[in-house]
């Protein structure tokens, strides 16, 4: 394809390789209730050739080396079709992916890029630990080196996807005597490597997602550390910029159509007619006004945030204002049908209970909602920080409190 890529370009191309959307369409969203990974990898393995999934990656690695502008047009020409629910893949290709790209030498970029562009390997991403959630620079892990190893050793938790991933990008602490932000360093950990314990946490939605991976011992070359010695906190602000941005957001949904008159959110609750008394309701269509409201209002923001991220090269601490709106919605849409069919709302096999159940978490995952405005509040508002004590000494100390 030469010139200018237009619509016509991409359409003509996704047809010969995917179905289009249709206004039945339904998607799962976030995994709930399912563990399918099938459906993602023949998407991806059907769709890496041309880059289509991530056309901003260059081309040996899966992409196409698309503009900004070209990445923007096709995310909107694949709404029209039918992209499988993508979670199970979204933290190789929305995060260590991006981390990779920025921070990865070319070695580690040939090894690791278009195996998950292609959907041949998924990714977790182990950061959190028992102590360290919310204060992750205060993680304990341990990395010491020993030749053209290291050994690391510690316990993560709610680490995403790690039943289903062979590989993790992996933040550990190299050097106890700096301060806890400084002597971080970032690692590539194969997830089937001896030492390595995955021990998957159910979840009151029934899925059992997240996990607590133990760490006994495990030896990970020096050639897989992802970054300097030292600068692991650099590397996770990547992550968690690309994570807060919206990660690998293509895939899934709600089934709407582009251009769609009536959102199918909105068109479920007015079928049946079970549910469509309530759903008319005067309170009832207020609510669903306002998020209609909402939801135009956070895909104007987001585009806006977007065209800010082409001109600075990189997510910047607007994501945390998308992942609030992103809950804000997912919440407010699934509490709303619930409420909408009555009592059928308190069974566990009701329309729509999966979602509801899961819908507490999303304001927990990636980031608590209160750790996003306090980042919207010093970095976006300019508001004064809390006083932290703990930033300048050693981690050897801070770790005992001050």
């Amino acid at each position: 394809m030469s010139g200018m890529l237009t619509e016509e370009d991409i359409r003509s191309a996704l047809d010969r390789l995917l179905e289009r959307r249709t206004a039945s369409t339904r998607l799962t969203s976030m995994g709930v209730g399912s563990d399918d990974l099938d459906d993602g990898r023949r998407y991806l393995a059907a769709t890496v050739n041309d880059g289509w999934h991530v056309p901003t990656w260059p081309k040996a690695h899966g992409g196409r080396d698309a503009t900004p502008a070209e990445n923007a047009l096709i995310g909107r020409v694949l709404r029209e079709y039918v992209v499988p629910d993508m979670y199970a893949f979204a933290i190789g290709l929305g995060m260590a992916g991006p981390a990779l790209l920025a921070h990865g030498t070319p070695v580690q970029q040939d090894l690791w890029l278009r195996p998950i562009a292609a959907g041949t390997e998924i990714w977790c991403q182990m950061f959190s630990e028992p102590e360290a959630g919310s204060d992750l620079a205060n993680l304990a892990m341990r990395a010491e080196r020993d030749g053209d190893e290291w050994v690391l050793s510690g316990q993560k938790t709610w680490t995403s996807r790690a039943m289903w991933a062979d590989w993790a990008i992996c933040l550990a602490r190299s050097d106890v005597e700096q301060p806890k932000h400084k002597g971080l360093t970032m690692f590539v950990v194969r997830m089937d490597a001896p030492g390595v314990d995955v021990r998957p946490l159910g979840q009151m939605n029934g899925d059992t997602h997240f996990s607590e991976v133990f760490v006994d011992d495990a030896r990970i070359p020096d050639a897989w550390r992802l970054g300097d010695v030292g600068e692991g906190w650099r590397v996770a602000m990547t992550v968690l910029a690309h994570e807060r941005a919206g990660g690998a957001g293509r895939g899934g949904g709600d089934g709407s159509m582009r251009e769609s008159r009536v959102p199918s959110w909105i068109a479920d609750l007015l079928t049946p007619p079970s549910r469509a008394e309530h759903a008319r309701s005067p309170v009832a269509r207020d609510q669903m006004m306002w998020l209609y409201a909402f939801d135009m209002i956070s895909r104007w923001t987001a585009q806006r945030a977007s065209d800010e991220a082409r001109a600075g090269g990189a997510p910047g601490p607007a994501g945390s204002g998308a992942k609030l709106r992103t809950v804000t919605s997912y919440k407010g849409r699934n509490y709303l049908v619930n409420r909408s069919i009555g009592a059928e709302g308190m069974l566990a096999d009701g329309h729509g209970a999966l979602e509801t159940i899961t819908s507490p978490s999303m304001s927990i995952r990636g980031g608590t909602d209160e750790i996003q405005r306090n980042i919207l509040g010093e970095r976006v508002l300019g508001l004064p920080g809390e006083p932290r004590l703990d930033r300048d000494p050693p981690w050897s100390q801070s770790r005992r409190g001050l």
